[in-house]
């Protein structure tokens, strides 16, 4: 059968793996969620939108000849990966999740750890004056209602409302390095960071920065990951690929 791989998700780690699959000639089709409005294409066949849950996953399995799938979304991405879960058993295809290792504190790092978005705008609430916040369009409608605190909100293209009343925005796409981000908080006298923890090296520099200024840090951990074999590294994930799919030749991948 000829090896054809769906790797889901716009990240940088699906974004190499879709580059590596791609020279080795290995058929690869990209699934980007359409969020942002001008992102970085991968390598090889890109598709945008949605499947029509997990329903639709499954159905495009098998009319592509889907032979494995490699989850490769945001880690704070529940419900495609849910999806996934569920149509890659019901189809009999391999699933693999590749997900950045998540950050860790240090000893010098002042974090408050909470579970959700709303549990972050509670903290904010009681520990913020100028906050920035980046933790994405999605879901800021939980600090709406914060009115005693200035939010500078840093995302890829700019948010929509409600957000809330005392903001700044700024549109900007990683990655970011710890000088940049070092600037930015002392510019705008930043006395709280809000972060989901998305692990990885494009946005690390902004926890470099907050550890060095003595800005405390509320970071969003991740939430438990789908059922299934989880890798962090791209070359993790090629040789999974290869043990469940054969090795890669111009044989099996269809050249």
């Amino acid at each position: 059968m000829e090896t054809r791989i769906l790797v889901l998700g716009g990240t940088a780690q699906a974004r190499r793996l879709a580059e590596q699959l791609t020279e080795l000639g290995v058929p690869v089709v990209s699934s980007l969620a359409g969020r942002v409005r001008d992102p970085k294409r991968p390598a090889g066949e890109v598709r945008v939108g949605g499947f029509g849950g997990a329903q639709g996953l499954g159905e495009y399995l098998c009319s592509e000849g889907i032979t494995a799938v490699v989850d490769a979304t945001h880690p704070f991405a529940t419900g495609i990966s849910a999806n996934a879960v569920v149509a890659a058993r019901e189809r009999g295809v391999e699933l693999l999740v590749l997900r950045r290792a998540p950050w860790s504190p240090g000893p010098e790092d002042d974090w408050r750890s909470v579970r959700s978005l709303a549990e972050a705008a509670e903290t904010v609430r009681r520990l913020g004056s100028r906050v920035l916040l980046t933790t994405g369009r999605q879901g800021l409608h939980h600090f709406a209602g914060i009115d005693h605190v200035w939010f500078l909100v840093r995302t890829v293209d700019a948010p929509e409302p409600p957000l809330p009343p005392r903001t700044t925005t700024l549109s900007a796409r990683g990655p970011f390095d710890a000088d940049a981000e070092r600037e930015l908080l002392r510019n705008n006298d930043i006395d709280l960071l809000v972060s989901k923890n998305s692990g990885g090296t494009m946005t690390e520099g902004k926890l470099v920065a907050a550890r060095e200024l003595g800005v405390p840090v509320v970071m969003v951990e991740q939430p438990p990951p789908p059922r299934a074999p989880v890798v962090s590294e791209v070359e993790e994930a090629l040789e999974w690929l290869r043990k469940r799919t054969g090795p890669f030749t111009r044989d099996n991948a269809g050249e």
